[in-house]
């Protein structure tokens, strides 16, 4: 792998971080048995990645960030999920933590970053804790559950509500390090299974006003850090971005049942008539049909980021009416992926059952990232169909 210069073209930039994943890979493919036994990504796994610089992609360049196009960030994402679905799962939701933590004031990147530029923050975003407010801030107090990775972590980004006296609900993201919280070991699933997705608990913590960041300010893309992190990157909608983190492995993992399939018909011969399986129209068709998916998804997606960044990129705030479409089109997309691995999944056979087969892991976690609350087509397409028939939105986490 070779180190990645920031100062490069973002062209040359995103050809290095995915030449430095491409001879990633194997090592990764080999380590997926050991990590999902272990619960957990080995923390070579982290270590490699930050050596092929793919922590930095999100992270703003007065840290020694990269700063890459959002589309740059997910397609790392995508490949990650064709090799091993646990890693891209852990690394889409923390590395793009860095993008957040840009968003917050600039004492409490100081405090993350300040002397460890390569520090990792986990996180859990319901408002399940207790929050009070205090005098320079807020005590919080509560359990929060499935945060990936945070054994590899420093600092976790914990959502709460603050309470209020009228109007709308002030949600927020609580900065808090790993001295005022402790993991509970409670990720024993069948899915996902090497992310790691362990409990938060924290016990009274003191949280200051400046490591907290507005969910409305992400919403307005009008934050705190945007005038230190002045890249048009940092002016995206947050609801838009996180989204998108947890989507998007969904379209690797499709990627690499689609890939499987194809290796293993490619020299299949059937018990019974020795036919070749390639020679079936069925999976000749099934093959077309999920390649031609795939390929539809990436297209629209990537299309949706260059338009957000072109917005940025004018100073303008997306309509909200463009992101209530852009939100159906992630929660889709992870829909459509499970339907891509699902017919592959039959077109395979009883092999498929056996729990060391690469296709029975692509298809037990493309369901595990469907069931993520994000990742429900039904509601954001619910209210995608309200808004083309002329009636306002009913959600505004976008």
């Amino acid at each position: 792998m070779n180190a990645i210069d920031p100062q490069a073209s973002p062209e040359a930039v995103r050809a290095q971080l995915l030449a430095n994943l491409e001879a990633l890979k194997p090592t990764l493919r080999a380590r997926t048995e050991a990590a999902e036994a272990a619960r957990r990504l080995p923390a070579a796994t982290i270590a490699d990645l930050h050596r092929a610089g793919l922590w930095k992609a999100l992270q703003p360049a007065r840290w020694g960030g990269l700063e890459v196009h959002p589309n740059t960030f997910f397609d790392l994402v995508i490949e990650l999920g064709a090799t091993c679905p646990s890693t891209a799962w852990v690394y889409g939701v923390v590395a793009v933590h860095a993008w957040q933590l840009a968003l917050f004031d600039p004492r409490a990147q100081e405090e993350v970053w300040g002397d460890d530029p390569t520090a990792l923050i986990s996180s859990s975003y319901a408002p399940t804790g207790k929050v009070e407010k205090v005098d320079g801030g807020y005590r919080v107090s509560g359990r929060w559950s499935f945060s990936s990775g945070c054994e590899h972590c420093d600092w976790a980004f914990l959502g709460g509500f603050v309470p209020s006296s009228g109007g709308p609900p002030d949600m927020r993201t609580f900065l808090i390090p790993k001295s005022d919280y402790r993991i509970e070991d409670t990720w024993k699933t069948f899915a996902l299974k090497g992310t790691g997705s362990h409990d938060v608990v924290v016990d009274d913590a003191f949280v200051p006003e400046h490591r907290t960041h507005r969910m409305s300010d992400g919403f307005k893309c009008d934050n705190p850090g945007n005038a230190s992190n002045p890249a048009p990157l940092y002016r995206l909608p947050f609801g838009q971005i996180f989204v998108r983190s947890v989507s998007t492995g969904a379209l690797g993992m499709a990627r690499g049942a689609l890939d499987f399939y194809r290796e293993v018909t490619a020299v299949k011969v059937g018990a019974s008539d020795g036919n070749r399986a390639v020679e079936s129209p069925d999976a000749q068709l099934a093959v077309a049909r999920a390649a031609s998916t795939l390929d539809q998804l990436v297209l629209v997606l990537h299309r949706n980021m260059d338009e957000m960044m072109a917005y940025a990129e004018r100073g303008e705030r997306p309509p909200l009416d463009q992101r209530v479409a852009w939100r159906w089109h992630s929660s889709e997309a992870v829909a459509k992926a499970v339907e891509v691995v699902d017919g592959l999944f039959e077109l395979c056979g009883g092999r498929a059952l056996f729990t060391d087969s690469p296709m029975h892991r692509f298809f037990v976690d493309v369901h595990a990232a469907r069931a993520h609350y994000a990742n429900r087509p039904e509601t954001s397409g619910r209210n995608y169909g309200r808004v083309q028939l002329g009636l306002p939105t009913q959600d505004y986490f976008l």
